[in-house]
């Protein structure tokens, strides 16, 4: 029972250590804190960390559930050590705990994956095939026995598994059924101890087949999952870090459209206007009729000071929808840069008929027609935008444009207001 002592060993120290470093481990702990110990977690995984798909096997997310995988570590792992030897059983345990964790990064790629469970499956997985198809010496009344309580152990669990949110039954199912593969070629191939060849042999389809699984996913969906890995880094402030991810996104899949947009976002995020609209104009390529993709690359343009060329794409955004809010908007805003402030009113006006409650809409109409001295109709935009909710700047203007008007007491009143408002930000 050497080897099964030594995995128990490891399992229990790192359960320890984490306790020690103030992971709440009687609890559940946090998945910032099993990411950071080794969690298998699909963003990270696939972004170079492969191996988190092994150190997560002995990492665990909680009392009760290291203490149950232990229980049944224990005693499956006495039977298959005693039954394959020391490096075969440590072989197959190692083989079929990766193969559990990849197939989990596999069908939940979003999800965290913790604890030997699956790496336990496979050795039941084994152990079934074993005593199924092998040649033993006990009796065969007790091979059946223990046959049909192993199997019961896996059809329960997997059941158990099925109706609780918190159960990885996709590492469970690979790590069982990389059990029964490698299991069934021991018994048939290689049963005797001394059969070191044609084990390694074996075990090697097994480590292949992982291999394989590792290469597919990265053909397959690497560039998913670097693309949420990007948006996640852009969430926390790591922007650097999120373009590169989200570059290996664009390169791996050069027609996903949602890749240039998260790409094109993180640029807009280091002031980077030029590579955003770059970005932007590939998502429009892409996708002609992408309403989002128009609105923002009118928006990049705006922060470029080409209002010109905002005002075409907000113009072709239009021409997709002529009810968008943010197109009019967006116009209103180009034309109001080129001092073409008649019809960036008019473009104002459409937007409040379509939106009442567009966000900063009745100010921008207030700042239009002071521009164009209607001081009686910037009074009334801007009062409306008062309804919406009290803003320095509002209050600003609104003084101004009663002093324009002469009404010094109004003008004295949204005055200090405004310093009020100042005041308690």
């Amino acid at each position: 029972m050497a080897v099964t002592q030594a995995i128990f060993g490891i399992n229990v120290a790192v359960f320890v250590a984490m306790t020690l470093a103030g992971v709440s481990m009687l609890d559940n702990p946090s998945g910032q804190d099993l990411v950071r110990w080794g969690a298998n977690f699909g963003p990270l995984t696939v972004s170079g960390q492969w191996w988190r798909l092994l150190t997560s096997v002995f990492i665990h997310g909680g009392l009760l559930h290291i203490a149950a995988n232990m229980y049944w570590l224990w005693t499956l792992g006495e039977l298959a050590e005693s039954l394959y030897g020391h490096w075969t059983f440590s072989a197959l345990y190692l083989v079929a705990g990766i193969a559990a964790s990849l197939t989990s990064l596999l069908w939940n790629p979003m999800v965290l994956s913790v604890g030997a469970s699956g790496a336990i499956f496979g050795i039941a997985g084994a152990l079934m095939a074993s005593f199924y198809l092998g040649e033993f010496s006990l009796p065969r009344a007790a091979v059946t026995g223990t046959l049909k309580n192993i199997a019961a152990f896996a059809v329960i669990t997997l059941i158990l598994g099925a109706v609780s949110s918190h159960t990885d039954n996709a590492a469970h199912v690979g790590g069982l059924v990389m059990g029964l593969l490698l299991g069934a070629l021991i018994a048939k191939v290689a049963p005797q101890h001394d059969a070191v060849g044609r084990r390694i042999a074996i075990l090697l389809v097994g480590a292949l087949l992982v291999a394989g699984g590792v290469m597919w996913l990265q053909r397959s969906r690497a560039y998913l999952l670097h693309g949420q890995n990007g948006v996640l880094l852009l969430q926390t402030g790591k922007t650097d870090e999120a373009i590169a991810e989200l570059q290996n996104t664009v390169r791996l899949r050069p027609n996903f459209a949602a890749g240039h947009a998260a790409l094109a976002r993180a640029y807009i995020t280091k002031h980077d206007y030029e590579s955003a609209a770059a970005e932007m104009q590939r998502v429009i390529a892409l996708n002609p009729r992408s309403e989002d993709a128009y609105y923002r690359l009118g928006l990049i343009y705006l922060q470029q000071n080409l209002a010109s060329k905002a005002q075409d794409v907000f113009a072709q955004l239009l021409k997709i929808n002529p009810n968008s809010a943010d197109g009019h908007a967006g116009l209103a805003d180009a034309l109001s840069n080129q001092h073409r402030n008649v019809e960036a009113l008019e473009e104002y006006k459409r937007v409040a008929a379509l939106d009442s409650s567009y966000q900063g809409v009745y100010y921008n109409m207030g700042v239009t027609e002071a521009r164009l001295k209607l001081y009686d109709d910037a009074i009334a935009a801007l009062s409306k935008q008062r309804e919406v909710g009290d803003d320095p700047d509002n209050e600003s203007l609104l003084a101004s444009v009663y002093d324009a008007k002469g009404m010094t007491s109004e003008a004295d009143a949204a005055r200090q207001k405004a310093e009020q408002l100042q005041g308690s930000h």
